[in-house]
């Protein structure tokens, strides 16, 4: 019986199957995690984009005077987020940040204001709201060299993007990767750039 069964080759294939299906099914894993990372990776960037684009658009148009940019409107762009960003959990996961940069009365850039969405508490990269408000020591925002500065006269709607992603499938051996997102466009058209008006009825302001 013992020399019968050393020659048998019947159940090779399935045991050929159930040694390698481990190594399969960790390929088959990663191989969805990657794809996953990506398209979070795409959707952040568009979000980062979007929020730019809508904040650069919005105004409210006076019969004297430049169009004014309000709470409501900031409110109003981070509202279209939460709706484009809705499966991220952007509230819970991470938080957006935009910025106002302009040019002072010296010539240098500086942050005019910054208003946030999302609880989590990340922090802008380049300073809080007032940052370079007097002289030219800060040099713009951006990862890029040089900064991104804006003109004279204009202002740049600056977003960042924080997320904290957790991996779907291999929690317990990738640790949660932070991943930011930058965007930027000219305010188009004119705007009073004096403030963030909040006329009656008032709007909650998204401070940071």
């Amino acid at each position: 019986m013992l020399s019968r069964l050393r020659r048998d080759t019947s159940a090779t294939s399935v045991v050929e199957l159930g040694l390698a299906t481990p190594l399969l099914m960790g390929m088959a894993l990663s191989g969805t995690e990657v794809v996953a990372l990506a398209i979070v990776h795409v959707k952040l960037n568009q979000l980062a984009i979007t929020v730019a684009d809508n904040a650069s658009r919005a105004k409210q148009s006076q019969v004297n005077g430049a169009p004014q940019f309000r709470e409501y409107d900031v409110n109003q762009v981070f509202r279209a987020a939460a709706l484009q960003a809705e499966e991220l959990a952007i509230p819970t996961n991470g938080r957006i940040i935009l910025s106002s940069l302009e040019m002072n009365s010296s010539g240098g850039q500086w942050i005019h204001w910054q208003r946030c969405w999302g609880n989590t508490t990340y922090a802008s990269r380049y300073g809080v709201q007032g940052t370079g408000a007097t002289g030219t020591a800060f040099k713009g925002m951006g990862f890029t060299s040089p900064k991104m500065v804006a003109d004279a006269g204009t202002s740049i709607m600056f977003v960042e993007v924080a997320y904290q992603y957790k991996p779907f499938f291999l929690g317990s051996i990738l640790s949660p990767k932070l991943i930011r997102k930058e965007a930027a466009l000219y305010v188009r058209d004119d705007r009073d750039l004096t403030q963030i008006y909040n006329p009656s009825p008032t709007s909650t302001v998204a401070s940071c």
